[in-house]
């Protein structure tokens, strides 16, 4: 089974939504049903495409998800309260932690939820060509096309040119923490390009500090934060374009250009003038690789958003606090700006209306404000509000996303998971504490399934 690495990992970095609890007390002072005369002449939802009638009252729509935690469920149920009060609709949030098993089984079986939510590009595509998904109208191609982050349409693509899946949640892992006040003290500025990253390591290597810290350990999944690196230099010294024949093995593994993009993170974090002990990040709890940077000990730390969860008790965010963040340069400034990520899909497994809505509403402007509000969540479309964001330093997260010229899936995420979740981890791992270039790459490449 493989799950993205976000997913995976959740419970270590869910937010607890401030909205659900006030919803359910509110719920609880009566259940007066809601009739069409009452909300006939209320407002339409997702862009006046899903009519407040009361349309479909004693219908149930079921999402099906592999996001099993109590708070984002709690915040998913708060987000579409609007969708269920417009329509009489219910919805039920059904999870598993057998997810593309259990999808398997219940499509085969007969018994197929009216939703699925799809943490994988490439799971989705594979499930669409078993002829269970539905393409979706124009209407929802179209937003996509238009209001989303370039690249998310494609990922809803599968191979046969159709649509099936929309976008309406994502998160950003294209970024450097850092000590603004530390940057401050030395006149440090934050760097456009790889050449001034480079050139501000060398500076802080001259002036006695230590440009980097990380680290990789992760239990069984140990290497996943190499990946992410590696995933991150790929977009930065080829292209999209190359970086998606990568992903879908039209260009091996062990291809000159990808040995580029390893090296590239090589000459950081295997550079002991750098990092310090190299050896040591593969040994250093992922949760901690950044923390030496609120100590002195370190300037700068590659991770993705949700890396603020770990910082501990006390810090504070932003130009003025303890740490912050920038955009991890591309090649060069003016080259566009590509956002490395993850998040889900929703598809349909059948045509009602009220099936089709339910992914309308969850890929809408509405949807997207509410769940920034209430549980903080992210969302791919490039219109909604980031101010309705109750953290500050969320709201700079999502305007670095919403900003992006392109977005680009985490590539270990699509690969077979012999090799994304598999091959891929053992040997980053192997090659930070030692190994070559050319056998990562190498055996990587052995590794790829056949079929």
């Amino acid at each position: 089974m493989k799950f993205s690495k976000t997913i995976a990992l959740c419970a270590a970095f869910a937010v607890v939504a401030t909205g659900p609890a006030a919803l359910g007390a509110a719920k609880g002072k009566g259940k007066t049903k809601t009739t069409k005369a009452a909300v006939s002449n209320g407002p339409a939802l997702a862009g006046g495409k899903i009519a407040c009638t009361n349309q479909y009252a004693g219908k149930k729509v079921t999402i099906f998800s592999p996001n099993d935690s109590k708070e984002d469920i709690a915040a998913f149920t708060f987000a579409w309260a609007p969708y269920e009060k417009c329509t009489g609709i219910k919805l039920n949030w059904e999870a598993t932690k057998t997810f593309e098993a259990d999808v398997k089984l219940r499509l085969a079986g007969g018994n197929a939820p009216g939703v699925i939510d799809f943490p994988q590009p490439g799971l989705m595509a594979t499930t669409a060509k078993t002829g269970k998904l539905i393409e979706l109208p124009a209407d929802i191609k179209a937003d996509l096309s238009k209001n989303f982050l370039p690249g998310w349409l494609g990922y809803g693509t599968a191979a046969d040119g159709k649509v099936y899946g929309a976008a309406y949640q994502q998160n950003f892992k294209s970024f450097v923490w850092y000590s603004p006040k530390a940057f401050a003290a030395k006149g440090y500025a934050i760097p456009k390009s790889l050449a001034e990253l480079t050139a501000l390591s060398d500076k802080i290597v001259a002036d006695g500090g230590t440009p980097w810290c990380a680290g990789i350990e992760s239990g069984a999944a140990t290497g996943w934060v190499l990946t992410d690196w590696i995933e991150d230099m790929m977009l930065r010294t080829t292209t999209p374009a190359v970086y998606d024949d990568w992903v879908n093995h039209r260009i091996p593994f062990n291809d000159p250009r990808v040995k580029v993009a390893v090296d590239a993170v090589g000459a950081i974090l295997k550079n002991e003038k750098y990092v310090g002990n190299v050896k040591a990040i593969a040994t250093t709890k992922f949760q901690d690789g950044g923390l030496p940077i609120l100590d002195n000990k370190c300037y700068m730390h590659r991770q993705a958003n949700f890396y603020k969860s770990f910082w501990p008790a006390g810090t504070t965010f932003g130009e003025t606090g303890n740490v912050n963040f920038f955009y991890l340069p591309m090649a060069k400034a003016t080259d566009p700006k590509v956002m490395l990520g993850g998040g889900d899909l929703a598809a349909a497994t059948n045509n009602k209306p009220e099936t089709i809505d339910t992914i309308r509403y969850l890929a809408s402007v509405d949807f997207a404000n509410t769940d920034a509000k209430n549980a903080s969540k992210f969302s791919p479309r490039t219109d909604y509000d980031t101010t309705l964001l109750p953290d500050k330093l969320d709201q700079a997260f999502a305007n670095a996303g919403k900003t992006a010229d392109i977005f680009r899936f985490d590539a270990s995420d699509q690969m077979p998971g012999a090799v994304g979740s598999g091959s891929f981890w053992h040997e980053a791992t192997a090659w930070i504490v030692g190994g070559s270039t050319d056998d990562m790459l190498n055996n990587i490449e052995k590794s790829w399934p056949k079929n």
